[in-house]
């Protein structure tokens, strides 16, 4: 596949309020030598301008879940994201048969889960980029999330390879922090590195196989019969993103003081524990189950 990846996007501010992405386009926009490659062409865009502006995560719907086929196709779908969605459709697809090879699209979060590159497809190619990014930043975390690419919700489904988000925590939304902004242009640089280096055939040192997680369910935060939060995060479990919970473990405080625990009968891992971005689906954390991710043919 030597030559194969021909357009790569940077995308930012798909979420308006997580400025990192945000504040990189821009940089690059005025210095992109930093994100140029000899073998394929970079592009830069902000994804959602309008909420950026407005320092919103969204305007009418969270534009992270509008790259459905079949929702980029429903003339019904009015909102302000959803359109949006489609004119990044037209840019950088269309989906059926895209123009953009790869999309990078930066994220933070307000959970403490320091550098997690989230590979949405088992490609060879985009696992063995985590992998080299990995290699690079051991702190990195891999959240291996594979997903057919047309029924994909995600930007970077409009990529001909579904390519991947790297996201990076812990940040208040709305702010800029140095470490998660410097952190973010690095992991960028290795993976555009990593591609020149696959389209020009030098040989890529990679394991066979990393560790990493893989998402099994979203977990609410318990609620009264008129939808109401009744509890929160239990501070044993706060911050304490990619560690085991098992069974008979503090998972929730209750606004009374008691503890509510995990019931479940195998151990499982938090991640975007205490996300605020989802309190508006009263969303308290994702469980993950630890897996070997390995770089095949049939990864």
């Amino acid at each position: 596949m030597i030559g194969s990846i021909k357009n790569v996007a940077i995308t930012g501010g798909t979420h308006g309020n997580e400025l990192t992405g945000v504040h990189l386009v821009k940089h690059w926009s005025k210095s992109p030598e930093e994100v140029s490659r000899g073998s394929f062409e970079t592009e830069l865009h902000l994804a959602n301008p309008k909420a950026n502006a407005e320092v919103r995560r969204y305007i009418d719907q969270d534009l992270n879940r509008q790259f459905k086929l079949k929702d980029l196709n429903n003339p019904n779908l009015q909102g302000y994201e959803q359109q949006q969605a489609k004119s990044l459709n037209a840019l950088l697809g269309p989906k059926e048969d895209p123009r953009v090879d790869f999309i990078l699209d930066l994220h933070t979060t307000t959970a403490n889960m320091g550098m997690s590159l989230i590979i949405n497809t088992d490609d060879p190619l985009v696992v063995g980029m985590a992998f080299y990014i990995k290699q690079k930043m051991p702190q990195a975390t891999l959240f291996f999330n594979p997903s057919d690419r047309i029924n994909d919700n995600f930007l970077t489904s409009l990529g001909r390879l579904n390519g991947f988000l790297i996201e990076v925590g812990p940040i208040a939304q709305g702010l800029l922090h140095y470490q998660v902004y410097k952190d973010t242009h690095t992991a960028v640089t290795h993976a555009l590195d990593y591609l020149e280096q696959w389209n020009t055939g030098q040989v890529i040192d990679l394991p066979t196989q990393m560790d990493g997680y893989q998402f099994i369910e979203k977990i609410v935060l318990p609620e009264d019969s008129e939808g109401e939060i009744t509890a929160m995060i239990h501070p044993n479990l706060q911050n304490k993103d990619y560690q085991a919970i098992k069974p008979g473990d503090p998972l929730f405080m209750t606004l009374g003081g008691d503890t509510i625990v995990y019931e479940g009968n195998t151990t499982v891992y938090g991640a975007f524990i205490n996300e605020a971005a989802y309190y508006d689906q009263h969303v308290g954390l994702s469980f993950m189950e630890k897996v070997n991710i390995k770089l095949t043919d049939d990864s």
